[in-house]
């Protein structure tokens, strides 16, 4: 493989060499011109760099830059027992913390799914990046116990950052590979969501115990956010939208009101996004507050004491961690092979798959509650089944959505998912589910029994919440083939277009127009 220099000539260029541009988008192959010059050593360390632009490079960065995106995000689920002594806040004001982040997540989401796609997706990437990680920094720094809003100031910054990540990063794995290519790669970037989630509790676990102090489990994530950002500018390439399964450029562009329209008249599409906010509903709340209540729990049988004074002795968010890097890596892998082998069988595999897998979720979410007053290792065994069920769809749905929508509004798509989904779920449920648990405590303050119950009966809401989304899927898979054919015949149109373009116009309406 050759790259396209600045008029240079690149040793072992052949006329029958495939060649990059600088932007990573394909092109001519390059011929011998009398014109080039030998490359200067700056030259030649630049074409080096840019030779290592392979798809599968720039999808291994990618879903490096998602664990670091998910593994800030819950860095303060698993210190959050420590910033309620040290700001002396209740549940429902510690749940407000990862209200706030998801709110202003959900918010930017739409502004930056526009922006992808229209203008250079990496460069947004990387300054999303490196936006959170200076956000997060800073927020280590905050000691006053007076300035709890300014904390939560800064977890609602670090969700915007986070939010051009996330909104954008899968266009571009969807722009580079199709088919089941695209699920493994897809597999293996929301395969970052537990592992990176699992991961962020961990961290936050041992960096506390080893400095002694929490402020210190926000001061990793940053500097390896950077490093992930630099990655992305220089080895991430800018495909054109579509060029995978059109093979070629496409220049034409409808309006933002347009796509609206049509993602909304995509059943699939918004059936799917249902689904996805009832699952990061269960997840937003289990994030949140499974570590507490499993802490509670000991304090009931009396194997742990009742935490008075920060740093709290608690090792449940490590464990729950290492729990959630594991069923992360299950359930996605078990995911993907369980819907390559059914869609062999049924083309409405991938959404069925998705509904099965969260019905089953939902019945060993119920036994956590069961357990857990009797036997911690139980509940822990419960987690274990429900989060690998649970987690078997993420990559599932993403798949989805790029079956059934056309690369042009792919990010809009992604951007919009994210909203309702984070809408609909996360947003509201870490600080609903602290709410109903503060409400039901009002009755017995002082008794820790009633304090571990009224968690765990504000946690129930959840798997009837999980059911509620195996219906949605369902109702996606009666939709789906329909979708799919909708999307590939809009494709097949792009591509007769572009070996014979009518005017932009036309084109535009044609799109709009079947939508």
């Amino acid at each position: 493989m050759c790259v396209e220099s600045d008029g240079c000539e690149i040793e072992g260029c052949g006329s029958s060499d495939e060649v990059h541009t600088l932007s990573g988008s394909m092109s001519p192959t390059l011929k011998t011109n009398p014109d080039l010059h030998p490359c200067k050593p700056g030259e030649k360390f630049r074409a080096a760099l840019l030779k290592c632009r392979s798809p599968t490079a720039a999808a291994g960065i990618l879903s490096f830059g998602n664990v670091l995106n998910y593994m800030d995000r819950y860095t303060v689920a698993g210190v959050l027992l420590d910033i309620q002594q040290h700001f002396k806040v209740s549940d429902s004001g510690a749940g407000l913390l990862q209200t706030v982040f998801i709110c202003s997540f959900m918010i930017a989401a739409p502004v930056f799914g526009y922006l992808g796609d229209r203008f250079n997706r990496k460069v947004i990437l990387s300054c999303g990046i490196f936006f959170w990680s200076a956000v997060t920094l800073s927020s280590s720094f905050i000691n006053n116990k007076e300035h709890f809003w300014l904390f939560v100031l800064s977890r609602g910054l670090v969700g915007i950052g986070e939010s051009s990540y996330s909104s954008i990063s899968p266009t571009i794995i969807g722009d580079l590979f199709t088919n089941n290519s695209r699920t493994m790669m897809l597999s293996v970037f929301y395969l970052a969501i537990p592992l990176g989630s699992g991961l962020g509790y961990i961290l936050g676990s041992t960096a506390k115990e080893a400095a002694g102090d929490w402020h210190w489990a926000l001061r990793v994530s940053p500097f390896l956010g950077m490093t992930a950002g630099t990655l992305i500018l220089f080895f991430v390439p800018e495909p054109k939208r579509g060029s995978a399964e059109l093979g070629a450029r496409l220049k034409t562009r409808t309006s933002w009101v347009c796509d609206m329209r049509a993602l909304l008249k995509n059943r699939s599409f918004v059936f799917s996004s249902l689904a996805s906010a009832t699952v990061t509903f269960a997840t937003g709340a289990f994030g949140t507050w499974i570590p507490q209540y499993l802490f509670r729990a000991r304090v009931v049988q009396k194997s742990a004491e009742s935490c008075v004074v920060s740093p709290c002795n608690s090792h449940d968010s490590l464990i729950f961690g290492a729990i959630t890097c594991v069923t992360g890596l299950l359930g996605v892998v078990i995911g993907a092979v369980t819907t390559r082998m059914c869609r062999q069988r049924t083309e409405r595999a991938d959404p069925l798959v998705c509904a099965v897998s969260m019905l089953g979720s939902a019945i060993f979410i119920c036994l956590i509650f069961v357990t857990a007053k009797k036997s911690i290792e139980g509940a822990y065994v419960c987690i274990f089944i429900g989060e690998t069920l649970l987690f078997l769809n993420w990559a599932i749905t993403a798949d989805i959505l790029m079956f059934v929508v056309i690369p042009t509004r792919r990010a809009t798509a992604v951007a919009l998912q994210g909203f309702v989904s984070h809408l609909l779920g996360d947003a509201g449920s870490p600080s609903l589910i602290g709410l109903i648990s503060d409400s039901l405590q009002q009755t017995y303050k002082s008794s820790v029994l009633w304090q571990f119950l009224s968690l765990g009966y504000a946690l129930m809401l959840c798997p009837f919440v999980i059911v509620l989304g195996g219906m949605f899927f369902l109702a996606t898979a009666l939709f789906f083939l329909d979708d799919r054919e909708k999307a590939e015949k809009q494709i097949s149109q792009l591509t007769s277009q572009l070996t014979r373009p009518p005017s932009l116009v036309k084109v535009r309406t044609q799109l709009c127009m079947y939508a």
